[in-house]
């Protein structure tokens, strides 16, 4: 008996903490990702990465009030995002599920908006209340209401049998229980997160060594002084024109024929000749 309070004492390691968190929530976890996005891959991916980024914020996390809030919020967060439609992964076709009621309960639910299916599942499938589940999706609870009785009208007038919440809870349970889905194991969730934290980590320091070179090329190329901008050029005014040369005078002529007649070189070219 005492050995065994000894043990119960012993704290747990930051690992053992995070396996026991995610032992006891990521089933579930799964299971209601599924309703809300109707893809298994989808909803198990969005699980995984929801605790991998619990554990990368495990100092944060475990001192929370609600742990298993906090990881289900990011893994609807992520379910949810608008960008998985762009991923090839996301497009095939997805496995129906085999009884026909619980089919038609799938279809009703993927034709609400995300907003209200949300709402839907936390309230009449998580079992939160309505000041919780409007804190979980940040809005305010007369929203929140309004959300959680359109989706409940559109259920009701397309499958009466779930008019009451009751059953409609029953069904959304059973619905997610007899899929078979399977999260990943505790010790590989945290080496993915720990695989992830380093490529952050690289990224981040590549990029600062790409800003750092680029800064210093900048320096050693930029100019040290100022230089003023030249001015665009200016049309000059006033230059006379070009004109054709005219006709010799007598004096020209007569000059020109006394130095065709005189010697090509010698001194008498360099003195001048007095008239």
């Amino acid at each position: 008996m005492k050995q065994s309070e000894e043990l119960a004492a012993t704290p747990l390691t930051p690992a053992q903490a995070f396996d026991a968190l995610y032992g006891f929530c990521a089933p579930a976890l799964v299971r209601q990702t599924y309703l809300l996005t109707g893809r298994r891959e989808l909803a198990r991916e969005s699980v995984e990465r929801a605790f991998q980024l619990v554990w990368q914020r495990w100092p944060e996390v475990a001192v929370d009030r609600d742990p298993a809030g906090w990881a289900r919020v990011m893994a609807y967060e992520y379910a949810l995002s608008p960008w998985h439609r762009f991923r090839p992964r996301h497009h095939g076709p997805e496995t129906p599920v085999p009884d026909p009621a619980d089919r038609a309960l799938m279809a009703v639910l993927l034709k609400l908006p995300p907003s209200q299916r949300r709402t839907l599942l936390l309230y009449d499938g998580v079992g939160l209340d309505l000041p919780e589940t409007a804190a979980e999706t940040e809005a305010s609870t007369p929203a929140t209401a309004y959300r959680l009785m359109n989706a409940r009208s559109v259920i009701a007038a397309r499958l009466p049998d779930l008019a009451d919440p009751s059953d409609l809870h029953e069904r959304l349970v059973s619905l997610a229980s007899t899929q078979g889905l399977r999260a990943a194991q505790p010790p590989a969730v945290r080496a993915g997160s720990e695989r992830r934290a380093r490529l952050w980590t690289r990224a981040a320091i590549a990029f600062t060594v790409a800003l750092i070179g680029t800064t210093a090329l900048t320096l050693r190329t930029a100019p040290t002084h100022y230089e003023p901008p030249v001015p665009p050029g200016a049309e000059v005014q006033g230059v006379p024109g070009r004109v054709g040369q005219g006709a010799l005078s007598e004096e020209e002529v007569e000059l020109r024929e006394k130095l065709r007649k005189s010697m090509v070189s010698g001194p008498e070219r360099l003195v001048p000749v007095g008239r």
